[in-house]
């Protein structure tokens, strides 16, 4: 069996404190007293405690998105994503409402998405580095989703799962169409061309895949499909 590192044991005494008290509250002293570490101990792993907080928040993220290879590898990881959300709910609602970092820790929760969503489109283009555009696209998109998650945690949002599988579905449903008259404007860009085709592929898996789970809901109920994902 794996030995915890210095880090993961100062990162699970950090969580089993955040669940009873609130964040900005917690000090490194606690921290380390909770779980037989040294001050020093810390300090040589962190700089702070929102660097704690980063760096369990990246490690997280790439454990579920870290193996990313096909379409129903993708879309596994953006299953497990919302889950560890839900599941975390409370913890991460305490770091959005109780910590002096707030700004910083949804700045390195959007570069994290950024980084491990580029790296998937760069594997699954074949390529080495993404135009200017797409880059572009993918910050955008990030950043948006991790805005609205962080809204969505903190309760501003009144959405299930559920819910956001249904919109999820719509949209697929009446985007798909769309995507599949704009390809006549590009028979004369091969590339662009290939690479919207490429885009509905993609699409339509999506929408079967959502389509799958909200069937499964409706076959099981939404509080057994929560206890099958979670479980």
């Amino acid at each position: 069996m794996r030995r915890k590192t210095s880090k993961e044991i100062l990162a699970e005494s950090f969580r089993e404190l955040a669940d009873i008290k609130p964040i900005d509250k917690i000090t490194i002293k606690d921290i380390v007293d909770n779980c037989g570490c040294s001050p020093a101990t810390f300090y040589r792993q962190f700089k702070d405690k929102y660097d704690l907080i980063a760096w369990d928040y990246a490690k997280e993220i790439g454990r579920i998105m870290g193996d990313i290879g096909g379409e129903e590898q993708w879309q596994k990881s953006l299953e497990d994503g919302a889950y560890y959300y839900q599941e975390h709910m409370v913890y991460l609602s305490n770091l959005l409402t109780h910590t002096n970092g707030y700004e910083s820790f949804r700045r390195n929760m959007a570069e994290i998405n950024y980084s491990h969503l580029k790296d998937y489109i760069l594997r699954k283009l074949n390529v080495n580095e993404t135009d200017h555009l797409t880059d572009l696209c993918i910050r955008l998109y990030c950043h948006g989703t991790v805005e609205l998650t962080c809204e969505w945690i903190l309760g501003r949002v009144k959405m299930t799962t559920e819910e956001m599988l249904e919109y999820d579905c719509k949209d697929s449903e009446q985007a798909l169409p769309e995507m599949s008259k704009s390809l006549a404007l590009f028979d004369d860009d091969y590339v662009s061309k290939a690479m919207i085709q490429q885009f509905i592929i993609d699409e339509q898996e999506h929408y079967n895949w959502v389509r799958q789970h909200l069937n499964l809901i409706e076959e099981i109920g939404y509080e057994n499909y929560l206890i099958e994902q979670l479980g």
